[in-house]
């Protein structure tokens, strides 16, 4: 299989293997017993941003937020249309496969760093193996290096490099 490329990232949306990534790594959490499901700290902080669903802080988020199954999915994919809106906007016209932009999207949700970060400009520079390497270097919340982070970037970079399956 091999992926195409754009120069037209506002035609790339986030595709099923880029959700998978994301489900995989943020999981729906917390269940309750009542089947909904409640929001938890922050593992780098014990505490703020607290998240819930998959995945999903803010400011309407906090230790006594409480979801249904469906919010939480509805929720996920109103996120995801906007991440990949930032990322878009981020690239600008570089060219991007569909797994650099699915990687660059779960990239985005856990740290909400696409503008900023060294991974978007090796990309718009087109220096794919010096953004591929920087993927490893957001390994840390709250100052500690965490293992879920080293996971997580690890097929974040397998899948950018356009490698489908999870490299562990």
């Amino acid at each position: 299989m091999t992926c195409s490329v754009t120069n037209q990232p506002e035609a790339l949306t986030l595709g099923p293997d880029g959700i998978a990534l994301i489900k995989q790594f943020e999981g729906c959490a917390r269940l309750r017993p009542d089947g909904r499901f409640a929001a938890y700290p922050d593992p780098g902080t014990g505490g703020a941003p607290w998240t819930i669903g998959w995945g999903t802080t803010g400011p309407d988020i906090g230790p006594n937020t409480v979801w249904s199954g469906p919010h939480c999915d509805a929720r996920l994919e109103a996120d995801l249309v906007r991440y990949a809106d930032e990322v878009r906007l981020a690239l600008g016209d570089s060219p991007t496969t569909q797994h650099q932009f699915d990687a660059l999207v779960s990239f985005h949700y856990n740290t909400g760093a696409i503008r900023r970060a060294t991974l978007t400009r090796r990309h718009r520079e087109g220096n794919h193996a010096a953004a591929e390497r920087e993927f490893h270097r957001w390994n840390r919340a709250g100052g500690r290096v965490l293992a879920g982070l080293v996971r997580r970037r690890a097929a974040e970079a397998h899948l950018y490099a356009g490698k489908v399956s999870n490299p562990g």
